[in-house]
């Protein structure tokens, strides 16, 4: 691992001059880096190996921010990223000014995030996947890397990049890199230093309503998997009954034939969780809670199959968080 302090790199003539040996990996960030871009960066370092680079981006987008949001109030702590990427093992920190990245100013072209980039975030954010997508193309062309790595926490982020990157042939290769969490389950974020003491508490209901529609989600999966396994008799109600469920337990052969789980049972497990947090002092005012395929963020039916994200936004005063756990209908368990 680095022990000695990344290099700073303020234009990509200077990136483009080092030399490089084996692979480049980067991890892009606004700054005001936490554990969450340390685990980035860490597994950045691992992926490109001894021989290989780390590179961490540091640039306040403005193009993805809209109109009230908090671009003047983002946080911009570029020595203490510096000391953070340097013991996560970084070898360089990238940090233009809007004049590197956009010297002609707004640029005319931009890369369209299309129907996925309408839903949920998007449909919040009006322009703003616009602006991720065409600063992280700009920036993909800039460090040149291998690959590049997002954390799972803005998922449909991530499916965005990874969308372009496919559609537009972009020679990187995409990792996904699981959410990291606060002991007390809540996702980290460089915004969480807005909450007071209050908010935090309040603010934990994002991740507790999450965390209650994957436990549903789970239980349903057993519960069907129970049901598939024990034969149509009595010993199939007495095993469904010790699962807890006695409603299901009273029509075996009903569950054994249903769906591989609710989807509504799980949306509805997780939003009483948001309507307890709604009456909290200070309120959780919810934005959205969705449950989706994640290949384009659609909502999903009772009938589904495969992958699922759990996803919710909500405002707690003054800042506004996401959060988000990844299930999977028809097998066994769910996945955060």
């Amino acid at each position: 691992m680095t022990t000695t302090p990344p290099a700073l790199l303020r234009t990509a003539g200077e990136l483009h001059a080092r030399v490089r040996h084996g692979r480049r990996a980067v991890v892009m960030t606004m700054g005001a880096l936490h554990e969450g871009h340390a685990t980035l960066i860490r597994t950045a370092r691992d992926l490109a190996g001894p021989d290989g680079e780390v590179v961490v981006t540091v640039f306040v987008n403005p193009l993805q921010f809209g109109a009230g949001e908090d671009l003047d109030r983002y946080p911009r702590t570029l020595d203490a990223d510096l000391e953070i990427a340097g013991r996560a093992g970084a070898d360089a920190v990238f940090a233009p000014g809007a004049d590197e990245v956009y010297p002609g100013g707004e640029p005319q072209v931009r890369i369209t995030a299309g129907p996925m980039g309408e839903r949920l975030e998007g449909a919040s954010r009006p322009g703003h996947f616009d602006g991720m997508l065409t600063v992280v193309g700009k920036l993909l062309h800039l460090t040149r890397p291998d690959l590049a790595l997002y954390g799972q926490k803005d998922a449909q982020q991530l499916a965005l990049i990874r969308r372009m990157v496919r559609d537009l042939n972009f020679g990187v290769e995409i990792v996904g890199v699981p959410t990291v969490r606060e002991e007390d389950g809540l996702a980290l974020s460089s915004r969480n230093r807005y909450l007071s003491t209050a908010e935090r508490r309040t603010a934990l209901a994002l991740s507790q309503a999450l965390f209650a529609g994957q436990d549903r989600h789970a239980a349903q999966e057993a519960l069907c998997a129970r049901a598939r396994e024990v034969p149509a008799t009595r010993a199939r109600a007495e095993a469904l009954g010790a699962l807890g469920e006695s409603r299901a337990a009273a029509d075996a052969h009903a569950v054994a034939t249903s769906a591989p789980g609710s989807a509504a049972a799980v949306r509805e497990a997780a939003r009483l969780v948001l309507d307890d947090a709604s009456r909290a002092t200070p309120p959780l005012e919810l934005d959205y809670l969705a449950l989706v395929d994640p290949s384009d963020f659609t909502e999903i039916g009772d009938d589904h199959t495969g992958a699922a994200v759990l996803a919710v936004a909500a405002r707690v005063g003054a800042t506004r968080l996401i959060d988000n756990v990844h299930l999977t209908f028809g097998s066994l368990g769910a996945a955060s």
